[in-house]
């Protein structure tokens, strides 16, 4: 009961300690004798001393101690042992708490010989006996014997040497001496003892019947009174004898080993008695566990089926795979009696430990979709098995601290003994990885390494885990497009697949360099991308040409940024005004532009001419080639009638040697000769009455890059470049006073010739608040609504000017 409990177990005394009580703690184990001295136990000091120390994590931390063992106290037939525990969480042994545990057994039916062979060292005691004729002398001078033998007076102890017997030589240790080299002698008022380590120098090993044994041969000597006894201490213990073979343990041990029955010529079968972790089992137990006992005329069989009662399995870890052994404390008393010693008892403790098995290690992931949760469980285990750390995008992370990395672990156990654990992670931690598969499903990917320790072994058992979800929860990039009569517009709306998506034109990738290159603009904010295409770009795609309209298309696809794998793909397509590839100028200057449509990938826009074949573009790209020339050059022809003049070309293209042109563009520029407008305008409402009033207001004027007036050409980008007819967007607005009452209407408004504004010449573009009926294309006024940025929709006024210059004759005026 408690931490700590006690059995007698014949001629051994076992002591466990709880390991659920000493879990995870440093222990220091020590041996008390009767003055209080603790006496710490090391490998050394236990295998001399009779003590044997077992770390299992199923039986907790099982001691077992000798009759005879040192330190402990015998009164009678009752032998008793006291142990000192010291537990601490650190392994310098610091705040350490002390336990105390005494046990006592009695053991009095003492054979004349009994050996054990235990896990760390072979015992063996044998009675004292000594011859009536000796007993009965009485000696007149005690010390008289000492004067033969000095080196007998000088040891303490009852027992004076013991002599090894090997083949080579024979070797002779005072009792000093042989304790020095790590043997354990004790002497009793009825026995001595003789305790030998395997690992000691004098230790043979031999052969017989094909099973090995480790062997010491030897004498002790011991006096009494002033004469020396010898007795025959030796002893034999098998090293090995076990085979695993059809899922079954076969331990084979030897009879009448010949260094135990030198000098015996008559042997006589007693007892044969077997059982698990000391304790015995009657044949209807075996029968149960399936166990056989076979006692034949040279050895003893036990046969264990592996998995059996009575034994467990534990972890083991070979090659960094994870795998099992089956355990079992099996022990065989043997009796005999021969004409040498009359009784010997033989107790034989053998743990054995099957061959590695590899396990496989399942992992299951359970995904809790409502939560958005992964549930990987890693196992099952043994209870020997521990999780330590984890490791997470490269950084090892004990278990305490993997909360703050977003994992949770848990521990389950089962009705058997075996655990497993858990470890729960968000969908959404920033190590699961998130991939788009199809349509609206992303896989999400868990990709950790758990590290686990074995108990008490200490192997380290490291499990890489990959778990895989799949989850409908993909939202795909989508995009809405538009034009505004020069320029397409497409705003794609980031989904949540897309992180790594990149925007392509053809072969290109999109960039900011790529779209500064080809006077595109781009923004990206994260959440949308909005990219500016104008209408004469080389990657737009001409569909359609009619003299009423221009059918004209922008591509972009989204491209995964490793595989570069194609994932969406989107387009804009508008109808343009024909007029948008002419300019006729006032000053008879013509610009015209030629598009090839889809389809005419043979047709090289460098070798487009004009009627004179001279006449070569001035600008070409992949998709358009523009023409700039006067109405007077190039094969231009005229007609007059009595309002216009009409100027008529064409571009034209032809493959070479070939007269007749394969490609044939015609256009036409009418000017004017003559032109009237006349303008009816009647008031039928009361003039207002107005009253003169004095106060400031702050006004601002605004030249926009577009008709929907969303951006001002900023400060850094004047001065502003722009074709003739090309239209400009100004805005007036009334910043203060912010007050409702207020309506803002403009009077004159002209344009000069430089910045000064009372500079000559001028030109009226409002007069009056009404366009001016002179200009060949009239102002035009856009209405302004509500929104965001316009709170008073009544303090602002828009409107649409064509670009024009100022020209004297045929001459252009310039400041």
């Amino acid at each position: 009961t408690g931490p700590m409990s006690s059995e007698c177990l014949g001629n051994l005394l076992r002591i466990t300690l709880s390991s659920e009580y000493f879990e995870d703690k440093y222990l220091s184990l020590s041996v008390v004798d009767q003055s209080g001295t603790a006496w710490e136990l090391d490998e050394a000091m236990a295998a001399q001393c009779g003590y044997t120390v077992i770390y299992s994590t199923w039986r907790g931390i099982e001691l077992r101690a000798s009759a005879l063992s040192c330190h402990s106290h015998l009164v009678k037939d009752v032998f008793t042992v006291t142990i000192q525990i010291k537990a601490s969480h650190t392994p310098d042994m610091r705040n350490a708490t002390t336990h105390l545990k005494s046990a006592s057994c009695r053991y009095g039916l003492w054979s004349p010989r009994e050996l054990i062979c235990e896990s760390n060292y072979m015992e063996v005691s044998v009675k004292r006996e000594v011859p009536q004729t000796i007993k009965d002398f009485i000696q007149d001078e005690p010390e008289d014997w000492a004067l033969i033998f000095p080196e007998a007076r000088a040891e303490e102890a009852s027992i004076w040497q013991i002599v090894f017997h090997q083949p080579e030589e024979k070797r002779a240790l005072l009792v000093s001496n042989a304790w020095s080299a790590g043997y354990g002698l004790n002497a009793t008022d009825s026995r001595v003892l003789l305790r030998v380590p395997y690992t000691a120098a004098q230790v043979q090993l031999l052969e017989d019947q094909g099973i090995t044994f480790s062997v010491l041969r030897s004498s002790t000597f011991y006096k009494y009174q002033w004469v020396i006894l010898m007795v025959d201490t030796a002893v034999a213990c098998p090293v090995d004898g076990v085979d695993y073979t059809n899922k079954t343990i076969t331990w084979t041990v030897p009879k009448y080993i010949p260094p135990l029955s030198a000098g015996v010529t008559s042997f006589k079968d007693v007892l044969v008695e077997a059982g698990v972790d000391l304790h015995k089992l009657s044949a209807k137990e075996m029968a149960s566990r399936k166990y056989v006992l076979l006692n034949e005329l040279n050895a003893i069989t036990m046969k264990i089926p592996i998995g059996a009662e009575g034994g467990y399995y534990k972890t083991s870890v070979s090659n960094g795979q994870l795998g099992t052994k089956y355990c079992i404390n099996l022990f065989l008393e043997h009796q005999w009696e021969d004409n040498k010693w009359g009784l010997t008892k033989h107790t034989i403790l053998k743990e054995i430990e099957t061959p590695f098995e590899q396990a496989e290690v399942a992992i299951t992931n359970n995904l809790n979709l409502s939560a958005r949760l992964m549930n990987v469980t890693v196992g099952t285990f043994l209870p020997d098995v521990k999780l330590v750390n984890l490791t997470i995008e490269g950084i090892a992370v004990a278990l305490a601290e993997a909360a703050q990395h977003g994992y949770l672990t848990y521990r389950t156990r089962y009705t058997n003994g075996s655990k497993a654990y858990i470890i729960q992670v968000s969908l959404d931690a920033p190590s699961v990885k998130k991939e788009y598969m199809r349509e609206d499903m992303r896989a999400y990917t868990l990709n950790v390494t758990l590290t686990f320790i074995t108990h008490p072994s200490r192997e380290t058992l490291v499990v890489p885990v990959i778990a895989l979800s799949a989850v409908k929860d993909a939202v795909l990039p989508s995009a809405r497009g538009f034009c505004d009569g020069r320029n397409f517009h497409l705003i794609i709306t980031r989904g949540n697949v897309d992180q790594n998506w990149l925007p392509f034109v053809s072969d290109w990738h999109l960039t900011p360099e790529v779209a500064q290159k080809y006077n595109y603009i781009l923004k990206d904010n994260g959440t949308h991308l909005a990219i500016t295409v104008p209408f004469f770009s080389s990657h737009v795609n001409y569909e359609g040409l009619h003299t009423s309209a221009i059918k004209a298309s922008f591509y972009l696809t989204l491209k995964d940024g490793i595989t570069l794998a194609q994932r969406r793909d989107f387009s804009v397509s508008c109808i343009f005004s024909p007029s948008e590839l002419i300019q006729c100028l006032p000053n008879g200057t013509v610009i015209i532009t030629a598009i090839k449509l889809v389809g005419g990938e043979d047709l090289d826009t460098a070798l487009l001419v004009l009627r004179d074949r001279q006449c070569k573009p001035s600008l070409v790209t992949e998709n358009t080639a523009t023409f700039k020339f006067s109405v007077n050059t190039c094969g231009t022809s005229r007609k007059f009638n009595s309002t216009t003049i009409t100027y008529e070309n064409e571009i034209l293209y032809f493959r070479p040697g070939n007269a007749t042109p394969i490609y044939q563009l015609k256009f036409l520029c009418f000017y004017a000769v003559k032109q009237t407008v006349d303008v009816r305008y009647e008031s039928k409402n009361p003039p207002l009455s107005i009253k003169p009033g004095f106060g400031s207001l702050a006004l601002s004027l605004k030249l926009f890059k577009e008709k929907s007036y969303s951006e001002p050409y900023q400060e850094s980008e004047y001065p502003v470049v722009k074709y003739l007819r090309e239209a400009l967007y100004f805005e007036v607005e009334l910043l203060q006073p912010k007050d409702a009452r207020l309506d803002l209407n403009l009077d004159d408004c002209w344009a000069t010739n430089s910045q000064r504004q009372d500079s000559l010449p001028q030109w009226h573009i409002l007069i009056r608040g009404c366009e001016n009926n002179k200009d060949s294309y009239r102002t035009v006024f856009h209405k302004v609504n509500y929104s965001l940025r316009v709170k008073f929709p009544q303090h602002l006024k828009r409107f649409e000017v064509r670009m024009f210059t100022f020209i004297q004759g045929t001459s252009l005026l310039q400041e």
